[in-house]
């Protein structure tokens, strides 16, 4: 079975790029605290399959769906049945996905874009805590802030109990 597990020396550079259908939103935020280069078909305003398909080709990724027929239509697809997003880390784990958090964040819980550390100097956001008293890394794209706090250790128990 092919390992799908993030490259772990560099998180950044996920050796799997995935694209999840508009079913699997909250699986996408599991995905990307786990390292993994996962598009959320919505992020990109796509609804229609052969809009997905279209994306999954074109940028070589791993198409994730609950729908048998599109799965079907992929050229490389995994099918999920369970509409629980634990359940479905449960089914990705046994298709052979590594599923343990990255070292760093990696990837932006909320559009996928590349974190980067955040200078022990540089302001943070209010919601945020000091990058001089916490590892803060920020999203590229979008500006997020991330910090290893409760919403860490949750998913990390999450994983944990897979």
């Amino acid at each position: 079975m092919t390992d799908r597990s993030p490259d772990r020396d560099d998180p950044v550079h996920a050796r799997d790029r995935l694209v999840l259908d508009v079913m699997l939103g909250k699986l996408a935020t599991f995905l990307r605290m786990c390292g993994y280069d996962a598009v959320y078909a919505l992020d990109r305003e796509l609804e229609a399959d052969d809009r997905i398909l279209a994306l999954a080709r074109t940028e070589e990724r791993t198409l994730l769906t609950r729908d048998r027929e599109l799965a079907a239509r992929a050229d490389d697809s995994v099918l999920l049945s369970a509409p629980d997003p634990v359940e479905q880390l449960r089914e990705l784990r046994a298709a052979g996905f590594r599923l343990e958090l990255a070292a760093r964040p990696a990837r932006c819980g909320r559009c996928n874009g590349v974190a980067v550390a955040v200078d022990t100097d540089e302001p943070t956001p209010e919601y945020a805590p000091d990058a001089a008293e916490a590892d803060v890394w920020r999203c590229r794209d979008c500006g997020q802030c991330f910090w290893k706090g409760s919403h860490w250790d949750d998913v990390a128990e999450t994983l944990a109990d897979l």
